[in-house]
């Protein structure tokens, strides 16, 4: 799903589509000019090292063979291997890839891992496949993509379409290949094969606490603000029902289908999540039902933008009412509309620091792979909220001691550190 970007002038009507790799190149350009990072290096980052394409053939239940498009983008590994999802995805294509590979490098150095970025997928609906031929295509993609990628190397994720289980079937067609079995090939794996307990919650876990972090900077008291999340799937849900029991009112949520809205908050437990029950949330029938645009604009004090991205754009941001907007989602708001929104005093949270959980729960598995010692749900849980109160921190005092928007503080950290790695390496040969 893509949305219609216009310019802010209402002198020009005309309409385009703003890519991740589009979006993504404008923001690095605006923080690029906040930071002393050499030139040679803004240009660098402007590129993936590489992108691979294969063709994925796969016998269908019926005994035809389709062939389907794979992609695996590596953008940058100057602070350690490439770290980025798999999606499965009608609209994949090579240059969203290398757009959200992008975010995934600044999202690591936000969070200080020893990562870089990547991203990848195929272009097919899941919806479309059985799970057995699901599991055929995953292992012949694992296969194809098997020399680019290693737990020292390239380590994907889950991503839209994808999940733990999708996650085993790679690890295990890859280390059958590999003649042994190597768990850190993957993250986001079921723990019973080296996954890490609290990793699918870690993105939403990350949101909310980002969000309470966010209104008490804002002087304000979480029991006291009014919340809307679009998208209650892994992270909106979850996002949702941890600022719910720490005394928020969720007032909207929404799935595919459209949400519901009632001013009295909701109780979200009550509301089935997607993995709950995908596309159930209109089923929790007790008020009021909105359109996933309209959740958008309602008057709250906290939007959290959870399903996909370009959602806020030029043709709604001068609607959008709420004060702070912590994006869950990756790209859920073009840069027009973020330009728009600053220039109103909204305060956007971006998505490369309030949705890192999930890579640094990948991070806590991966290490727990490397020692083949399992962590407990508690230990991961506080070292993810010690790690994301270190990297709010550190994003806070760009913005306290400059000035800037979120967004443009957490790339100054960011480029900061990856520009310093750089340096320090040097240019081969």
């Amino acid at each position: 799903m893509t949305q219609k970007q216009t310019t802010h002038s209402e002198s020009d009507s005309e309409s385009t589509t703003e890519s991740p790799l589009e979006t993504a190149r404008r923001q690095l350009r605006t923080a690029a000019s906040r930071t002393d990072v050499d030139d040679g290096v803004i240009e660098r980052l402007k590129h993936p090292t590489r992108v691979v394409e294969v063709s994925i053939p796969l016998e269908r239940d019926d005994g035809s063979v389709d062939v389907f498009t794979g992609y695996r983008a590596q953008h940058d590994d100057v602070r350690g291997p490439y770290k980025g999802g798999l999606r499965y995805h009608p609209e994949v294509n090579a240059d969203e890839c290398v757009g959200l590979a992008m975010w995934m490098t600044w999202k690591c150095a936000v969070m200080d891992i020893p990562f870089g970025g990547g991203k990848g997928g195929i272009v097919v609906d899941p919806k479309d496949l059985s799970d057995d031929e699901k599991e055929r295509l995953t292992r012949r993609f694992a296969e194809e993509i098997r020399d680019e990628v290693g737990p020292s190397r390239d380590i994907p994720a889950p991503d839209m379409g994808t999940d733990a289980q999708t996650m085993a079937w790679f690890m295990d067609a890859y280390s059958m290949q590999e003649g042994e079995t190597i768990p850190g090939v993957v993250t986001g794996k079921p723990p019973v094969i080296g996954g890490s307990y609290g990793r699918e919650e870690a993105p939403g876990r990350s949101v909310a606490i980002v969000a309470r972090e966010a209104v008490e900077y804002y002087d304000e008291r979480l029991e006291d603000v009014s919340i809307a999340v679009q998208g209650y799937g892994s992270v909106g849900a979850n996002a949702a029902r941890l600022l719910d029991e720490w005394g928020a009112d969720i007032v909207a949520v929404s799935d595919v289908n459209g949400g519901l809205y009632d001013p009295d908050g909701l109780d979200t437990r009550d509301v089935p999540s997607h993995k709950e029950e995908p596309e159930g949330v209109l089923r929790y029938d007790s008020s009021k039902t909105v359109s996933n645009e309209e959740l958008l604009e309602l008057d709250v004090d906290v939007l959290i933008p959870a399903a996909i991205g370009n959602v806020i754009t030029a043709d709604n941001a001068d609607r959008i009412q709420a004060d702070i907007i912590v994006e869950g989602a990756n790209g859920p708001t073009t840069s027009t509309a973020d330009t728009i929104l600053h220039e109103r005093g909204k305060h956007v949270i971006p998505d490369i620091l309030a949705n890192a959980g999930g890579v640094t729960v990948s991070y806590f598995e991966w290490l727990q792979d490397i020692n083949r010692r399992t962590w407990s749900k508690e230990r991961v849980n506080d070292e993810l909220e010690s790690a994301m109160l270190d990297a709010w921190a550190d994003v806070k005092a760009e913005v306290d001691a400059r000035g800037l928007s979120w967004r443009d503080a957490a790339y100054v950290v960011a480029l900061n550190r990856i520009g310093e790695a750089k340096e320090a390496r040097g240019l081969w040969p």
